[in-house]
């Protein structure tokens, strides 16, 4: 049966994994206002109409997580009149060319060397974990931007799952929602109309077979122990979620309120 998309979520055609993280609960029984602060795979294939959604938004900044790799392979954002773009890449300048080209090129025996036997879920383990340890200054600008002004906001990277997902779930973290609200948003991107469509180098007679994409799922499938692993590191490094925020993003408790006045109702 196909999989029904909500009335208050646009299905959007060339925008994958877009939404409105508005109605998250919080620990004090409040919840994240709706309309200012969406999450989103790249624009690069935004279409007209994508746009002219996107820009009926009246968005005030994109945070663009990808690296230079990233932006070759697809191409710049679509610019939206008005609206402030912020590249903040989120992982190292050319981190995985050469892997993501391994990927579209489908070759068995590489992909069973670099991702079996648990290979392919340990590197996304490795790569959450990374990315809330080694790149504090990044969420720090884009807490302390949407403190000041930068709402409503849109923060994506390629798949919107990934380095956005980190990055709204620290966000998430900032106001104090509900750790499992946390967790259920971020597995939505596991619905079908959200996944990240990964094109194939070589010709259809050379498409992705079963096992091809046994392998990949790993790298493809938002799981709960990625995001968990994320959590993990921020107790592991900095001792709990207060000491992460104030050590480790430099937020101060008026920042934060200022952060909840934003975003929560």
């Amino acid at each position: 049966m196909t999989q029904q998309v909500p009335s208050t979520e646009p299905e959007l055609a060339g925008v994958r994994n877009f939404r409105d993280v508005g109605g998250l609960p919080t620990v004090d029984g409040r919840r994240v206002r709706q309309g200012v602060l969406y999450r989103s795979g790249h624009l690069a294939h935004a279409t007209a109409e994508d746009a002219a959604f996107l820009a009926s938004l009246g968005l005030h900044t994109i945070f663009d997580f990808r690296n230079a790799a990233d932006q070759k392979l697809e191409g710049p954002d679509v610019a939206l009149p008005g609206v402030r773009n912020v590249n903040l890449p989120l992982s190292d300048p050319a981190d995985g060319a050469e892997f993501w080209k391994m990927v579209r090129d489908g070759d068995l025996d590489q992909l069973r060397a670099i991702l079996d036997d648990g290979q392919g879920a340990a590197r996304m383990v490795a790569s959450y974990r990374s990315i809330v340890k080694e790149r504090t200054g990044e969420h720090s600008r884009v807490l302390h931007a949407i403190a000041e002004d930068s709402v409503p906001a849109l923060l994506h990277c390629a798949a919107g799952k990934d380095r956005a997902g980190v990055s709204i779930a620290v966000t998430l973290l900032a106001v104090g929602v509900e750790r499992d609200a946390i967790v259920a948003d971020y597995l939505e991107s596991n619905a079908k109309h959200r996944r990240y469509k990964v094109r194939h180098s070589g010709s259809a007679e050379t498409a992705y077979t079963p096992e091809v994409m046994e392998l990949l799922s790993p790298l493809f499938d938002a799981r709960a122990e990625y995001l968990s692993a994320a959590f993990d590191s921020i107790e592991e490094t900095w001792g709990g979620v207060d000491a992460y925020l104030e050590r480790g993003l430099r937020l101060t408790p008026q920042t934060r309120e200022r952060l909840r006045a934003r975003l929560i109702d």
